[in-house]
């Protein structure tokens, strides 16, 4: 009976040391889980989608942000079969702060925000000039397998994950503009000179060109509209320009015999109604202008000195202007441009 007793008693002993030797050996985990990292300074991290933990922990471990994988995943079973659930970790880019603790990290992967860069396209470029843009960012990836249509993108400043594909910003770009134009067309001015989204388009896009000035847009969609509620031609010298060079910047002024060429499908002096399509691709301002332009008389406008233009009823009062602005051109040639 007293073996059987002392024998109890050992292995409730041996039972108690196991048991501390455990929870000793938890206690230690955790610490290390939750010790400061040997990461030297704020480092981004790009996890690639279909990732597996392991591959996630094997990677930290060989890029320097945590000095064990094996107590990283350690930690993560033993947090798993205690029933403390953790969210997965994501795809994409994490910036990852110096002598963050392997907790931190998985915090960081698995909650913290995606880094996103922007792409940023202005108003009033080409297509072609869009895909250039597209082409040269260092954080897109892959080939673009479908030109855009001339027109179709909106431009706006479109925040990306790094590995996004180039085809994917450009479609999202063509979804932009599609959906801006369902909330804007059920609300058109219903005496519109034009009948599809297309024309929209191709009218925003000459607005777009022929001035950079926000509150300019209105008038100047209101000065178009006017003239193809009369049957004038639109007489816009960027869309000449489109059917010289494609948009491309002449790096001149227009030359006669380009203002005389009668076989330019683009110019406006010479063709009735819009070109044959749009010249850039506009942005909301513009669209929304050429949909509702303002209630207004004018037909005419130039240049005027400032950066803006002047607007005018008559030809008599727009040739008044022209010679205006052409009095400016001399007296900036003279002085030297200034």
């Amino acid at each position: 009976m007293r073996l059987f007793i002392i024998s109890l008693f050992l292995i409730g002993a041996l039972a108690l040391v196991a048991g501390a030797a455990i929870v000793g050996g938890y206690a230690w985990l955790g610490y290390q889980f939750r010790a400061e990292g040997p990461l030297e300074e704020d480092t981004t991290i790009l996890l690639e989608r279909g990732s597996s933990v392991r591959a996630i922990a094997a990677r930290l471990e060989a890029e320097g942000f945590i000095t064990d994988q094996r107590i990283f995943l350690a930690q993560l079973r033993i947090d798993e079969e205690l029933g403390r659930a953790r969210a997965p970790m994501r795809a994409g880019e994490f910036a990852i702060p110096a002598r963050a603790s392997m907790a931190e990290i998985y915090d960081e992967l698995a909650y913290g925000e995606v880094i996103q860069h922007p792409v940023r396209v202005p108003e009033g470029l080409t297509t072609a000039m869009i895909v250039r843009i597209v082409e040269a960012s260092d954080v897109l990836t892959g080939e673009i397998e479908s030109i855009p249509a001339e027109g179709s993108l909106l431009p706006d400043t479109y925040l990306v994950d790094r590995g996004t594909s180039r085809q994917a910003v450009l479609d999202r770009m063509a979804a932009a503009q599609t959906r801006l134009l369902d909330q804007l067309w059920d609300s058109r001015d219903p005496d519109l000179p034009f009948s599809t989204r297309e024309e929209a388009i191709n009218l925003a896009s000459i607005v777009e060109k022929e001035t950079g000035i926000a509150h300019e847009r209105p008038m100047v969609a209101a000065v178009f509209v006017n003239r193809l509620r009369r049957g004038m031609r639109l007489q816009s010298d960027p869309t000449i320009i489109y059917g010289i060079s494609g948009g491309e910047p002449l790096g001149r002024g227009i030359r006669r015999s380009e203002l005389d060429d009668t076989t330019n499908p683009y110019h406006t002096y010479h063709i009735d109604g819009l070109p044959p399509t749009p010249i850039a691709n506009p942005g909301r301002e513009a669209i929304a202008a050429v949909l509702n332009p303002p209630e207004s008389e004018y037909l005419y406008f130039v240049a005027d000195g400032t950066g803006g233009h002047a607007f005018a009823r008559t030809l008599a009062e727009h040739n008044r202007n022209v010679a205006r602005w052409r009095q400016i051109e001399r007296e900036r040639a003279r002085s030297g441009g200034r």
